[in-house]
C-alpha cells in the first residue's frame, strides 16, 4: 500500500508537489526530510551499493541534442520538477559520475544538488547531513583523450580517470586540488574505475551521462537503477544529425528492466527502472 500523500512546502515546483501513480513496495527507504518527501511523494529507496542513472528524454527517445548547449534543460522545457528530481537523486549521492562529453556541454555547471534546484537548497544540505555524507557529492569523470577544459570550475576538487594518452595532454595543467588517476591500458575500463570508487567509500553513485557511458554502464550489467523523466516534445531525426537516444550506439539485445515507479507533474512523467539481472 502506498503511503498516505503529505502536504507539500511552498518551495515545491511551481508551488505542486510530485503525484504519486505507481510505487512497487520499497525496503530501503532513505532517511529524507519530511519537507522534501512532502515534494516527491511516497518514498526514495536506494540501497548503499547503487549504481543509478537520471535522464530526460523526449516522446521519440532523444536524451542528447547537437551543439554546445545542454540538452537537458531543451527537452525538458527547463521544468523545474525534473530539476527538483535531479537534486534529489544528486543529495543522495557519494559522487556523481560523468563522460567528458557531458562535461563538455555543460561549461560553467558544478554536479551539486543546490546548483540544478536552489530552493531546496538548505533541505538538501540537511539531507546529506542526516545520511552522513560530505557537503556535496565528489565529481568522477571520465576522459579517455584528456580532452577537457582544465579551468572549468567543476574540475577542481573533481577525481579524473584518464589513460597514459589523456595523461600527457593534461600534464601540468590540472589544478591541484583535481585528483587524477591513470589507468594502465588505452581505455578506460568501467568495472575498474566503479572498484576505485568503492573502495574508498564512494558506493552510492549516479550518472548522468552520456549516453555512450550509459550504455557501456548497461551492456556491462554495472546499472542498478535509472531514473528516466519523460518529456511530451518531439524532436525528430535524420541520420548523422547529431542528436543521441539514452544509449547511443550500442546493440544491447533487449536488456530488460522492471518498472519500479510513476510520478507526474503536469505532463512530464517521472519514471524509475530496476535492472533485471537473470533475463526473464
Amino acid at each position: 500500500m502506498n503511503p498516505p500523500a503529505i502536504p507539500a512546502p511552498a518551495l515545491a515546483p511551481a508551488g505542486e508537489p510530485l503525484e504519486l501513480l505507481f510505487e512497487r513496495s520499497n525496503t530501503a527507504q532513505l532517511p529524507l526530510p519530511h519537507e522534501l518527501m512532502a515534494i516527491y511523494q511516497g518514498t526514495l529507496g536506494l540501497p548503499k551499493a547503487w549504481l543509478f542513472a537520471n535522464f530526460v528524454t523526449s516522446l521519440d527517445g532523444l536524451v542528447a541534442l547537437p551543439g554546445d548547449t545542454e540538452s537537458g534543460q531543451i527537452i525538458s522545457g527547463k521544468s523545474a520538477a525534473d530539476r527538483f528530481v535531479m537534486g534529489m537523486l544528486r543529495t543522495c549521492a557519494d559522487a556523481v559520475l560523468l563522460g567528458a562529453g557531458t562535461f563538455r556541454k555543460s561549461a560553467g555547471h558544478l554536479w551539486q544538488p543546490d546548483r540544478i534546484y536552489p530552493p531546496a537548497a538548505a533541505l538538501f544540505a540537511e539531507a546529506r547531513r542526516e545520511l552522513g555524507l560530505q557537503p556535496q557529492p565528489l565529481l568522477v569523470l571520465l576522459s579517455g583523450s584528456g580532452d577537457l577544459d582544465p579551468n572549468e570550475p567543476a574540475i577542481r576538487g573533481a577525481w579524473l580517470f584518464t589513460t597514459e594518452q589523456g595523461e600527457a595532454k593534461l600534464q601540468g595543467k590540472l589544478p591541484s586540488s583535481t585528483r587524477l588517476t591513470v589507468l594502465d591500458s588505452e581505455r578506460i575500463h568501467l568495472k575498474d574505475v566503479l572498484e576505485a570508487m568503492r573502495s574508498e567509500g564512494l558506493s552510492r553513485v549516479l550518472t548522468e551521462g552520456g549516453p555512450s557511458l550509459f550504455a557501456d554502464l548497461v551492456r556491462q550489467g554495472l546499472v542498478d537503477e535509472l531514473f528516466l523523466t519523460s518529456s511530451p516534445a518531439l524532436f525528430g531525426r535524420f541520420p548523422n544529425d547529431g542528436r543521441k537516444s539514452l544509449t547511443e550506439g550500442a546493440d544491447l539485445a533487449g536488456v530488460r528492466f522492471e518498472l519500479n515507479s510513476v510520478r507526474r507533474h503536469g505532463s512530464l512523467l517521472f519514471l524509475s527502472y530496476a535492472f533485471i539481472r537473470h533475463r526473464i
